[in-house]
């Protein structure tokens, strides 16, 4: 495990983690959830799930409250951990409207970083 001052640091590029509309406990979970990403851990199911078709380094965290799922899209960039969309999940599938808008999200930050 990275030590803290080496962990990569949060880059909100949409949406927000707090009570309400999360839970305190889904709040705390996300936190935790965070953390490990930015000290460099890599999650895999069913915490996490790749979202190749967003970007690559994309994946979705998961976290249940008690009335909603709630997602997390976020991109592992070389320096940072990349928030690129929160909401409660309601179906399935990825709805096509948040991975449009985290796709360009992406984009942008990718352009504004020189690509990394």
């Amino acid at each position: 495990m990275l030590s803290m001052s080496l962990a990569k640091p949060l880059v909100w590029l949409h949406g927000e983690v707090k009570t309400p509309p999360f839970s305190p406990d889904a709040r705390i979970e996300a936190g935790f959830l965070l953390r490990r990403l930015q000290n460099g851990e890599i999650l895999g199911l069913p915490t996490s799930r790749p979202l190749p078709t967003i970007g690559s380094s994309c994946h979705e965290l998961r976290i249940t409250d008690r009335d909603d799922t709630w997602r997390i899209v976020y991109h592992l960039a070389p320096d940072a951990v990349v928030i690129l969309e929160v909401f409660s999940k309601k179906t399935r599938t990825l709805p096509k409207a948040v991975a449009d808008a985290a796709g360009r999200r992406l984009r942008e930050y990718r352009r504004l970083t020189k690509g990394e």
